[in-house]
């Protein structure tokens, strides 16, 4: 009887590890972007290395609504946000670190009162983690260089991806495509 309690247990905990569906892609090998000590490589071979900071160094640089978001994984009002309704053409970055997250082809109205996009510029940018807070199973969405809080990934987004990516408008900044 032991054995087999230890043999459901064991079973358990490796097929939490193996779900395979788009929810559960960011805790695949149970691991997540704050255990990874290698240098990130993004999709053009560049390294990117993580900034880490105090949380007096990002408290200096941050608004307190900027701080609230990106390191304590706050969240904004909907409907709030500053770029919520930017038409623009261009890049969306990390306001904490300045890395390119999004790009504006790829935003969308979903109606949810936050920044919407179906895809980021590359899986690399951006990582996710299992967030179970609040009572709810959620994946959050961080910057891979700064581990900034940006929001959510839902899988009710449009073609091509069918994902949702719900950014806090604050956690980002806007480059257009003519200051480039």
């Amino acid at each position: 009887m032991r054995t087999l309690v230890l043999v459901l247990i064991t079973g358990l905990f490796f097929m939490s590890c193996n779900q395979t569906d788009k929810l559960s892609k960011a805790t695949t090998d149970c691991k997540t972007q704050k255990e990874t000590s290698q240098p990130i490589v993004n999709t053009k071979n560049n390294t990117m290395e993580k900034i880490v900071k105090s949380d007096e160094e990002w408290k200096s640089e941050l608004t307190e609504m900027e701080y609230h978001v990106l390191r304590n994984k706050g969240t904004e009002r909907a409907g709030t946000g500053d770029l919520l309704n930017n038409k623009g053409t261009g890049t969306y970055i990390c306001r904490g670190c300045g890395l390119e997250l999004f790009d504006s082809e790829t935003k969308y109205e979903s109606g949810s009162g936050w920044p919407s996009f179906y895809a980021p510029v590359n899986e690399t940018n951006v990582g996710e983690n299992t967030d179970n807070s609040h009572g709810m199973k959620r994946v959050e969405v961080v910057c891979a260089r700064c581990d900034g809080h940006l929001g959510h990934v839902f899988p009710d987004g449009p073609r091509p991806t069918g994902m949702r990516y719900c950014i806090n408008a604050v956690s980002l900044d806007f480059t257009s495509k003519e200051e480039k």
